[in-house]
């Protein structure tokens, strides 16, 4: 409904013919400094559970919050009303319209507040799905499932008066040890382009604005610690860093994208010109919101000491590209009123950055006349639907990565008699990541339920397995051992011991992965590897289940396990894929994205080395991994044949494409998927060159006995890499196709020259190989 005033009504801005910019424009120009300046901050809230309005959140502000004051010239957006407390969603709903209600009403010129939320592993609301982490959508190399559940998550969050996201996360992993290395989708920077590509489509195409984080190289932080300074050439951040961000634009249309809190070589993202203006709308050309994250152009002042007061801190933001300020008003608040008053900050900045967010609003109907803050049947607003807790399982499946099954461990017999230990067999939360609801707010409030159904291990296997004997035999990070002698006797007197070990997500602290929970080294936190050596000591087969935030080294006892599953918190369905995975319902088809490192304490670093990286005579430590990037097992077997470059092409022009083929068959006796992955290997070029880098892959899935045809057609723009000078180059010469299992695991290597001669690349470079499966079936009809 519209509550705009008789006096300003039917004027350009309201026009609804015109171009959102040129609306925009004319009402840049009719506001005050006051009115424009409310546009650009946001105002963290908590929606009442009567229903009747939205609360600033008042929890370490630095000053408190009047909110009829804060509103009284408008608003730009409205922080989390649904995940900062646990209030039943058709109550949120109804304070968030009412707050909306008031916003509009407050301002001359009636207009609401985009409204944000978490979004990374499902709507971070009460009674919301909890869906895998990151890592996880990484590990199932299955682009199409991440855009489906990202729609699924966008359609909630419309229906609840939502409209932006902060998600996905497309950081590259650099180093295991930072604790958010559960948010990313991997360490290779191909695969989290084309997984966090299609998150943003599916959240897009719900009308969900998505917000790319963490614009950009927050994950290279020193020594993997949280918020630490990054050292990093401009090779590693063109070609690894920034790739994700340009798929994410190009194959995605993310309309928002939040900078880092990190700096690079002495400069905050927060007040890189460069970073936010030359590079990401000069030349990647975008055109929309760029927000900050939670207090950072604060911590210009406080942390980065680049600024002497919230005023100087509001300037070099503005300046360099910051359109928004959140998660509640601060520096773009008083300070930047009194900055512009006083001319230290150029009002002209303001007006940029009101008109990039009033273009924004008008785009997604926030101006329109028949705008109306209630959403339509809010009394079956239901964010924990079936359909999202059977696309959340089958995420869940796919993730699992079998990466070890030692003369046919499992699948376990049904009557097999089963020990089962460990801190996570009997513990709902082992599921869930930093950024699901449970563990980032409502385990805050220890007296209010978890709002969703989320079985354990030992839940599920019980419905399997009948009587299972439970042990936890440790904590996730206790130093206490008591338990593990009672482990270590169920183990004897079992069949099979299956061990579930990993993390507890949380925050700063307060867990063993996510945001500010780094580790010093890559060892199972508390004495869970000392529970996992004695067990294994008992003789008794022992099956490794890993639920965690972070690959872990297992040392010795990966050789020492019967199987290993690997799974990256795998959400509230995860107990029921872990079960199903053990008793064989189905065959484990997750692939790493990440590496599994040999030893704890080795040096982290990921596959995307160059030959120094990598083992060597001078060195006696060797960062060979334990299991590789892209290694996974399943129950059946697969054989490739016919593989080759569909033309018979042996010279590959810079400017040109091929195409590689390979014919997969399911030998085994049940139904399963295989992943055909495509690595470049560049012998020689002008700079160091990773060994391999994936550059594409196919995921097929076949009843027994069945084939198809994966075909994988790559651009030469695929090749490309930051050259000598600078410049983003193909170069002519020799390459390797490798068509492999994993990145250690190769099947066959095509030989093709590059020819023609040294090629610049732009922004509008070839990002992603396009793949494409037929099955016999499908082949003979075509014939």
């Amino acid at each position: 409904m519209s509550t705009v005033t008789e006096s300003v009504r039917a004027e350009h801005w309201q026009d609804a013919s015109a171009s959102p910019s040129a609306r925009a424009a004319d009402l840049v120009a009719r506001m005050t400094l006051e009115e424009k300046a409310a546009q650009l901050v946001g105002v963290w809230v908590g929606a009442d559970a009567s229903g009747t309005g939205v609360a600033p959140l008042q929890k370490d502000l630095a000053e408190p919050i009047d909110w009829n004051s804060v509103t009284q010239h408008g608003l730009g957006q409205l922080t989390r009303p649904f995940g900062t407390a646990p209030v039943e969603p058709v109550a949120a709903a109804r304070s968030l319209a009412a707050s909306q209600q008031h916003i509009a009403g407050s301002s001359r010129f009636g207009i609401p507040a985009i409204v944000h939320e978490e979004c990374l592993a499902g709507l971070a609301a009460w009674r919301a799905t909890a869906y895998p982490v990151p890592l996880a959508w990484g590990a199932t190399f299955n682009p199409a499932l991440t855009e489906r559940m990202a729609n699924l998550i966008g359609q909630s969050m419309r229906s609840a008066g939502i409209h932006q996201g902060l998600a996905p996360v497309l950081d590259v992993t650099r180093d295991y040890r930072w604790g958010r290395t559960e948010e990313t989708i991997s360490e290779d920077p191909y695969l989290v382009g084309a997984i966090g590509a299609a998150y943003v489509r599916g959240l897009e195409h719900a009308g969900i604005i998505a917000t790319l984080k963490h614009f950009a190289g927050y994950s290279a932080s020193r020594a993997g610690r949280n918020l630490a300074p990054v050292s990093m050439g401009q090779r590693e951040f063109a070609d690894v860093i920034l790739p994700p961000f340009e798929a994410a634009l190009r194959h995605g249309g993310a309309r928002s994208v939040m900078h880092s809190y990190t700096e690079i070589d002495g400069v905050p993202s927060a007040a890189d010109k460069k970073l936010l203006t030359t590079i990401l709308r000069g030349e990647l050309g975008f055109e929309g919101t760029v927000v900050a994250d939670y207090f950072g152009i604060r911590f210009l002042e406080r942390l980065h000491r680049i600024a002497e007061d919230g005023t100087a801190a509001a300037g070099l933001a503005l300046d360099a590209g910051v359109d928004v300020e959140l998660p509640t008003v601060d520096t773009f608040g008083a300070p930047l009123i009194d900055g512009v008053r006083e001319g230290r900050i150029a009002e002209e900045l303001v007006d940029r950055a009101a008109h990039r967010v009033l273009t924004q609003k008008i785009s997604i109907g926030l101006l329109d006349d028949d705008w109306n803050p209630l959403p339509e049947a809010i009394e079956d607003l239901d964010f924990d639907t079936e359909q999202a807790r059977e696309l959340s399982e089958s995420i869940a499946r796919q993730s699992l990565i079998l990466l070890k099954n030692d003369d046919g461990a499992l699948p376990l017999k049904s009557t097999a008699k089963v020990a089962l230990v460990g801190p996570l067999a009997d513990n709902p939360m082992a599921m869930l990541g930093c950024y699901s609801f449970p563990a980032h707010v409502g385990s805050q409030h220890p007296e209010v339920p978890l709002g969703i159904d989320i079985p354990s291990v030992l839940d599920e296997m019980r419905t399997v397995f009948g009587s299972v004997q439970y042990v936890e035999g440790c904590t996730v990070d206790g130093p206490e051992r008591d338990g593990i002698a009672e482990a270590v006797s169920a183990a004897q007197d079992a069949e099979v011991c299956v061990i579930v070990l990993g993390d507890r997500a949380g925050l700063f602290g307060r867990g063993t992965s996510g945001e500010g929970c780094d580790a010093g080294d890559l060892q199972l936190p508390g004495v869970q590897s000392e529970l996992l050596e004695a067990v294994l000591a008992t003789g008794t087969p022992v099956v490794v289940v890993l639920l965690a935030g972070r690959p872990y080294a297992l040392g010795s006892a990966a050789e020492k396990a019967a199987a290993i599953v690997q799974g990256f918190f795998p959400g509230q369905r995860g107990g029921r894929a872990v079960s199903a995975l053990l008793a064989g319902e189905y065959s484990p088809s997750g692939r790493l994205p990440v590496s599994i490192p040999r030893e704890p304490g080795s040096q982290p670093g990921t596959y995307l080395a160059p030959p120094l990286g990598m083992k060597s005579g001078v060195s006696n430590l060797d960062p060979t991994p334990a299991f590789p990037f892209g290694h996974g097992l399943g129950y059946t077997s697969f054989e490739w044949s016919d593989v080759r470059e569909q033309h018979g092409r042996t010279e590959w022009p810079v400017d040109g494409e091929v195409t590689i083929g390979a014919t997969v068959t399911n030998t085994g006796e049940v139904r399963g998927a295989d992943v055909v992955e495509l690595y470049l290997h560049d012998p020689v070029a002008q700079v160091t060159r990773p060994l391999q880098r994936l550059i594409g892959f196919a995921r097929v899935e076949l009843d027994p006995g069945e084939s198809a045809r994966v075909s994988i057609t790559v651009s030469a723009d695929l090749t490309a890499f930051t050259g000598i000078e600078g410049r983003r180059i193909v170069e002519p010469g020799d390459v390797e196709l490798r068509i492999a299992r994993s990145s250690a695991d190769i099947h066959t290597a095509l030989n093709l020259r590059l020819t023609g001669p040294v090629r610049e690349v732009g922004a509008d470079r070839a990002l992603l190989a396009v793949a494409e499966t037929t099955s016999r079936h499908e082949r003979e009809r075509a014939s």
